[in-house]
């Protein structure tokens, strides 16, 4: 993941700037402090905090194989005829012992030196014994791990967008929305753009739906497939877009109204993808600079005189 700049009065702030620049909370970014502000006469405080940061990468979480493997469960079962104790009739023999229910599933081991007699009869009583039996002498099912190793996964930009476009057209078609579901990869950016009629109920009040949907797709995409480079991002109907020019244009407004007067103005709270757009608005007008301040979700962004 590319690294991004940033630099400001402490090394607080800069990270600050450097979180809303990428759109991710504290926990989810790595940083490195390139300098630090020095102190000088009288207390006071020379040049300034410069801090690089990256999305931080998802580990994946390992998981496990629960289908038996019944070869491996013939492999752990001794050969009849290879121990003198045995009879030949199912008797018991030395070494472990794999015993099947009346479904055909292992329920436990039997040893000759175990104390407890293998129950003869058959229906449920003999299952009972047998799931008894179990739990005393423990279970020797064979269990299988299937280990992920992050070096070994080589999830494409394009596999995971198109796993991303297969969530957003069954999510669509289970709200019965009519819609079209776009990709567009430019470099690790992934875009995914549903376009179509009623589909508000996926955008939601504020757009809290939408970013909680795009949580999920990423889930479902990104980290069931170990990608840890790409950056995804979802737009129904438009919504961002709109959402951004709106953004932008109120960031003008109050910027305007802080060189006039002078004084800072803390706007109300935003989620960091909405804090990012104000940011690299305030960046390109002149005589303001901002910051953000609190903690999510109250956390806001202050514009400052310069």
């Amino acid at each position: 993941m590319e690294w991004v700049e940033t630099t400001a009065k402490t090394v607080e702030a800069a990270k600050d700037l450097a979180l809303d620049r990428l759109g991710v909370a504290a926990d989810e970014a790595d940083f490195e402090v390139l300098e630090e502000p020095r102190g000088g006469l009288f207390g006071r405080v020379r040049g300034e905090a410069r801090v690089r940061a990256r999305i931080l990468p998802t580990a994946v979480r390992p998981k496990q194989d629960r289908r038996r493997d019944r070869k491996a469960v013939k492999a752990d079962k001794p050969e009849k005829g290879t121990d003198s104790n045995d009879s030949g009739n199912g008797a018991a023999e030395a070494g472990p012992e794999l015993r099947e229910n009346s479904s055909g599933d292992p329920v436990g081991p039997r040893s000759a030196t175990s104390s407890t007699p293998t129950p003869a009869t058959g229906g449920r009583r003999g299952e009972r014994d047998g799931r008894r039996n179990s739990r005393e002498n423990g279970d020797s099912r064979p269990k299988q791990t299937k280990e992920h190793d992050m070096d070994e996964i080589t999830a494409t930009p394009e596999q995971v967008g198109e796993a991303a476009v297969a969530f957003m057209s069954g999510l669509s078609d289970a709200f019965g929305a009519t819609s079209t579901t776009t990709l567009t990869i430019e470099g690790d950016e992934l875009d995914v753009k549903v376009t179509g009629s009623d589909l508000g109920v996926l955008v939601g009040p504020g757009g809290r739906t939408l970013n909680a949907i795009q949580d999920l797709v990423r889930v479902a995409a990104q980290r069931r497939l170990g990608d840890h480079e790409t950056r995804l991002r979802i737009d129904v109907a438009g919504y961002r877009e709109k959402r951004k020019g709106a953004l932008e244009q109120f960031a003008q407004t109050v910027a305007a109204q802080v060189v006039e007067s002078g004084q800072a103005r803390a706007l109300e709270p935003m989620s960091s993808a909405d804090r990012k757009v104000v940011h690299d608005a305030i960046g390109e007008i002149d005589g303001v600079v901002s910051r953000s301040d609190g903690e999510d979700p109250s956390r806001r962004v202050v514009i400052t005189p310069a």
